[in-house]
């Protein structure tokens, strides 16, 4: 069972910075692709970015330019930057670890954008 924990939330004016971090449990990170996802009141859960094993990365079109996903395999921690944040990046974001069977998902970290 893989665990994976969160970080980094809070309540930031438009225009403004954040760095989401998520820490999973497991000695084999390095071969997992992680992802970060969102879901604003009333919508689906979106993809936000995704980051491979070879960190090969993709975005969703709203975050491009914005965002930016990393990862620190000794650390067994992915990252998401947010700059440049607008109101419409309200939502719980989402980390999530991908295996060839499932995926694993933290319990989510709030983002406010607002004035």
């Amino acid at each position: 069972q893989v665990k994976l924990v969160e970080s980094g939330g809070g309540l930031v004016q438009p225009g403004g910075s954040l760095r989401l971090s998520c820490a999973a449990s497991t000695s084999i990170f390095s071969i997992y692709t992680m992802g970060w996802y969102r879901q604003a009141p009333g919508k689906q859960r979106e993809l936000v970015a995704r980051i491979t094993s070879g960190s090969r990365r993709n975005y969703a079109d709203s975050v491009q330019g914005r965002f930016t996903i990393s990862r620190d395999n000794a650390k067994n921690t992915v990252y998401l930057q947010m700059n440049s944040l607008k109101p419409e990046d309200t939502a719980v974001y989402y980390c999530n670890l991908e295996t060839t069977t499932r995926g694993y998902w933290g319990q989510g970290t709030q983002v406010t954008v607002s004035s």
